[in-house]
């Protein structure tokens, strides 16, 4: 009897187990939703689309890109961070996810509820100026604003963006005083630039790209601790003379934390098969980014390491967004 007894014990210990492993065998068994928190036709849902079916094609499911756009990110994060954790729901992951809970004293979504599950590519961002300036390295554009503090401006695509931030950590390592001009998007920046409205941005090197090498931006230096292989001529801004000075821009995917266990480890072990295909990383290089593949935890540990420095850089320049 006693043996019968702990054999019904031991047999329901693992019905969790069996569970799991079933589910596991049978997710995916209807298409999953990709949320994009940007609109059609920009980077990060250029690489969303990049990378949907060739993840469908390891999971044996497709995936439906759904954009969802609005307050710098936050609302398709809510969406993703609401859903149900059961694998049917994933994130296109970017900047926003460790800039905003340095902006907002309130997000729309706990940043806990959304777990990484991989990070695909970097996106340097690159110090430009207007070619007619005179200005040949960040040494002289900084020299010009200390000899003029106050006098000069800069563009970004906005408050709160990457771009903003990256020209606010660069202000607060030189030392310098130089007043932000928020444009409508970085394309208004940029022409502010060529305009010489403005004295410097930064902007993501895959839309400035063409207009360096065309001769109309005077590129200083890019933001990644690497070169950029678009770009080898131009140093880093820790080349530069900005010690531990490091920003990109970045993409990979998430999902609502409390996936089970297997579905997630599923999702991960096809993703990273994924972003070893050599036609992944041409495309990827292609678009102006860096393919740079880190599992969940070390995805994880990049975050929490972001969120600190924009929390710095935030507190430093006094910004926030609510």
């Amino acid at each position: 009897m006693q043996r019968r007894f702990w054999l019904c014990v031991a047999a329901m210990a693992a019905l969790p187990m069996v569970h799991a492993t079933a589910m596991a065998q049978a997710w995916p068994a209807r298409p999953i939703k990709l949320v994009v928190p940007f609109p059609p036709g920009g980077l990060i849902d250029n690489m969303a689309r990049l990378v949907a079916p060739k993840l469908g094609q390891e999971l044996g499911q497709s995936i439906v890109i759904d954009n969802k756009p609005g307050a710098g990110g936050n609302l398709g994060a809510a969406e993703a961070a609401r859903a149900t954790a059961d694998g049917y729901t994933l994130l296109m992951a970017s900047p926003p996810l460790t800039i905003n809970p340095a902006l907002y004293s309130k997000l729309p979504y706990k940043p806990e509820s959304i777990v990484p599950l991989g990070l695909l590519g970097r996106v340097p961002n690159v110090l430009v100026v207007n070619p007619a300036s005179g200005i040949q390295s960040v040494a002289d554009l900084s020299a010009r604003i200390k000899a003029r503090p106050g006098q000069l401006n800069y563009a970004s695509n906005g408050q709160g963006t990457s771009l903003h931030l990256s020209a606010e950590l660069y202000k607060s390592q030189a030392g310098l005083f130089v007043t932000h001009i928020p444009y409508r998007g970085a394309a208004a920046g940029l022409t502010a630039v060529m305009a010489d409205e403005v004295s410097m941005m930064f902007d993501n090197l895959p839309s400035a790209l063409g207009l360096i090498n065309g001769g109309k931006l005077k590129a200083l230096a890019v933001t990644t601790p690497q070169r950029s292989s678009a770009l080898p001529g131009v140093p880093t801004m820790e080349e530069a003379g900005l010690k531990g000075y490091q920003v990109f821009a970045w993409f990979g995917l998430a999902a609502p934390a409390g996936l089970p266990a297997p579905v997630q480890q599923k999702i991960e072990q096809a993703l990273e098969r994924v972003a070893q295909q050599p036609e992944v990383k041409a495309a990827i290089q292609k678009a102006g980014a860096e393919p740079t593949w880190l599992n969940a935890p070390s995805m994880a540990s990049f975050m929490q390491a972001d969120t600190a420095q924009w929390k710095s850089v935030a507190s430093y320049a006094k910004i926030a967004l609510d």
